[in-house]
């Protein structure tokens, strides 16, 4: 029987905006080929694969090249499918086991709003040659769990960027979040952009586990715990959080753009 998928803009209001993400629908567990197989069919920078699982669902990530510990804007997709398609109450939480644990979901009017493990810079020296891949002059460099984080002087800058990705292939992390502080007057207190090109994502267009790094790192640097990032890609994103403690809250919306089937 054709596995169904659907394609979900997250992190957006209104369809090719966000980041676009793949979401299948399992009754039981598929062999991990078959899901790289499907993630690199979809080409998208995520592709979400969940099947049920004790109270919740068993939730795992591929990008086109390899599986990831964790992702937002999948997950995100994942929760609106489930509640969209009718496989979840409106009123109920979605619950992912995940490579980083539990992960839980909830609805907030036309928002979804997920529970993550907050990510914070460690103290350790962030890899060389991040600068000279980006072309910057970094205020500020550290690196957290998955990534490396470079505080760019200006928004301006941030949106500027045209990194060298060969160089960047070479920086020993998951990926480079650069951000900064957003121009006077904006809808938003920061701004980011990623890029991931070691996993085959060049530029991720609005990555949520890049905002659980975020949040700490602007919260206490604007000394405020509810903030507004905005995603600078090429296609941009807004994401709401909440830094608290140990996880951080991510709040996005999400648009269905495609149904399909996958042919076995």
């Amino acid at each position: 029987m054709p596995q169904s998928i659907i394609q979900v803009d997250a992190f957006a209001d209104r369809p090719f905006t966000g980041n676009p993400a793949a979401v299948c629908i399992l009754a039981a567990p598929r062999e991990e080929g078959w899901m790289r197989d499907v993630a690199a069919e979809m080409n998208l920078s995520e592709t979400a694969f969940l099947h049920p699982e004790e109270d919740g669902w068993r939730l795992r990530w591929f990008t086109p090249a390899v599986e990831v510990d964790l992702c937002g804007h999948a997950t995100l997709a994942t929760a609106h499918v489930l509640w969209e398609g009718g496989h979840l109450a409106a009123d109920a939480q979605a619950r992912f086991h995940t490579r980083s644990g539990l992960l839980t979901a909830r609805r907030a009017g036309e928002w979804i709003e997920l529970d993550f493990p907050a990510k914070p810079l460690l103290d350790a020296p962030p890899p060389g040659g991040v600068a000279e891949a980006l072309g910057v002059v970094p205020v500020q460099v550290g690196r957290s769990h998955f990534d490396v984080l470079v505080e760019a002087a200006s928004e301006d800058e941030v949106r500027a960027l045209q990194p060298d990705m060969g160089r960047l292939m070479a920086v020993e992390a998951r990926g480079v979040i650069v951000t900064a502080r957003a121009d006077e007057g904006a809808e938003y207190d920061f701004v980011s952009r990623f890029f991931a090109p070691r996993v085959g994502v060049n530029e991720d267009p609005v990555t949520g586990s890049a905002h659980c790094v975020l949040a700490p790192y602007w919260a206490a640097k604007l000394g405020r715990h509810e903030l507004v990032g905005f995603q600078a890609s090429r296609r941009g994103g807004t994401v709401r959080v909440r830094s608290a403690g140990d996880r951080v809250h991510l709040g996005g919306r999400a648009v269905t753009v495609l149904r399909g089937e996958l042919a076995e």
